[in-house]
């Protein structure tokens, strides 16, 4: 039987047009992501584009001389800090820091809150980015997993700002374990956070991997064969942070028979994820550096 919420028009109409104002990712940030993206860019051409936005720059600069990377001699030349950095740990900082921008104002959290969100949220992207180590993926590959968790739950954000008491409803539905997250907003709102967060990344031209994680990350079977692993790792960072209590985003409850099938999908076993509780905490308090600078 369909249980579609009798409101779905109008929630999607709401949602459409909530993302139709959100404002387009800087030229600035347009930029840096292009010049990233070509291997023949130098750094030198990327501190070119950087040095046009003061405020990116201060960023790029903050993030190499925090406790994160904890090298006691400052860096002041922006070059340097981006040849240090690498070049995925600067495109993911202008990416993260123009997202968070657009996506900050409006709303509160009735069943959690925003920094419960985006711990929840840092915890997969930093689970996620020791999966992909763990398989032996390059660190610039590393990165792109990090901040793949870091956005999976983007689409919660309006569905939560424009539909408070609803959202409320979901997370109360959701907690009891008898309703999936996505399925009691697709009951309550007639759409979930996987299709809003969907919607966000084909505005900004995320990129296809993206698109898909956010899209697919409680189905990831459903992702094409190229974005099937990122997704599928997305996806079990996400159950094991559930897991794990790391913040949270409304899902309280971790899915043992999910966990078990992901699990053999991206080829980690019980040990490692066991393994993963104590270094997973010193890594997250290393990267609540990353997001207090993407957020100030």
């Amino acid at each position: 039987m369909d249980h579609v919420y009798p409101n779905r028009d109008f929630h999607l109409k709401r949602i459409q047009a909530t993302i139709a104002r959100m404002p387009s990712l800087s030229t600035t940030v347009v930029k840096v992501l292009e010049t990233c993206n070509d291997p023949r860019a130098s750094a030198n051409q990327l501190k070119q584009v950087i040095s046009l936005d003061p405020v990116l720059t201060g960023r790029v600069l903050r993030l190499i001389n925090s406790a994160y990377f904890a090298l006691g001699k400052p860096i002041t030349s922006l070059t340097r800090a981006i040849i240090m950095l690498g070049v995925n740990t600067v495109k993911n900082l202008a990416l993260s820091f123009a997202i968070l921008k657009n996506m900050k104002g409006g709303g509160t959290f009735h069943a959690f809150s925003t920094d419960e969100f985006w711990l929840h949220c840092l915890g997969v992207g930093v689970v996620a980015k020791s999966l992909a180590g763990s398989k032996g993926l390059l660190p610039g590959e590393q990165e792109e997993y990090f901040v793949a968790g870091l956005l999976h739950d983007l689409g919660k954000l309006p569905l939560n700002n424009q539909f408070p008491d609803e959202y409320f409803q979901v997370c109360q539905s959701a907690g009891k374990g008898s309703d999936p997250f996505q399925h009691a907003e697709d009951r309550l709102l007639g759409i979930d956070h996987c299709k809003v967060g969907a919607m966000i990344a084909r505005k900004w031209r995320l990129g296809v991997g993206l698109v898909e994680t956010m899209l697919h990350h409680h189905q990831p079977d459903d992702a094409t064969e190229n974005s099937r692993y990122l997704v599928s790792t997305i996806s079990l960072a996400n159950q094991i942070a559930i897991k794990l209590k790391i913040g949270t985003a409304g899902d309280f409850i971790s899915d043992r028979t999910r966990l078990d099938l992901l699990t053999e999908n991206v080829g980690v076993d019980y040990r490692q994820l066991i393994d993963f509780n104590e270094s997973i905490t010193r890594e997250i308090e290393k990267a609540k550096i990353f997001l207090e600078i993407v957020q100030k």
